[in-house]
């Protein structure tokens, strides 16, 4: 068996992009799986440019029986930002949280901490998108 997971883009504009996850375990959990893949965000309307990366600005969260890690792909993948319990985080004022990974893809994946059968998460993040 596997994890009954969900991905869903709310809003996908030229400068942010707003995605829901969800994640009902049944024991196996997720390890560095894909969630925000930037080759699948829309292009820059005008320019055509692709997106080639995301900065976290804004988290909506509930993590029932497990945490999970956000983590930047890369040649060595580097955690972003771990969630556990329930709450929302604002980084806008102090600045989104950038990609600092070396030789990034622009991807964001998630790996559950702790998880067994029935531990659930939901998560919304809203990212700022980046063109090159």
């Amino acid at each position: 068996m596997a994890d009954a997971v969900t991905s869903q883009t709310l809003q996908d504009g030229d400068k942010s992009v707003v995605m829901k996850f969800t994640n009902i375990s049944d024991g196996s959990g997720e390890a560095a799986v894909k969630k925000v893949d930037v080759s699948a965000l829309q292009t820059q309307s005008g320019s055509g440019a692709a997106c080639t990366g995301v900065s976290i600005q804004q988290v909506w969260y509930e993590c029932n029986g497990m945490s999970v890690d956000f983590m930047w792909d890369a040649s060595t993948d580097v955690i972003a930002w771990t969630i556990s319990g329930y709450g929302f985080f604002d980084f806008r004022s102090a600045g989104p949280i950038i990609n600092n990974a070396s030789g990034p893809t622009g991807d964001i994946m998630f790996t559950t901490v702790g998880h067994d059968s029935g531990d659930r998460y939901a998560v919304m993040l809203k990212m700022g998108k980046s063109y090159e």
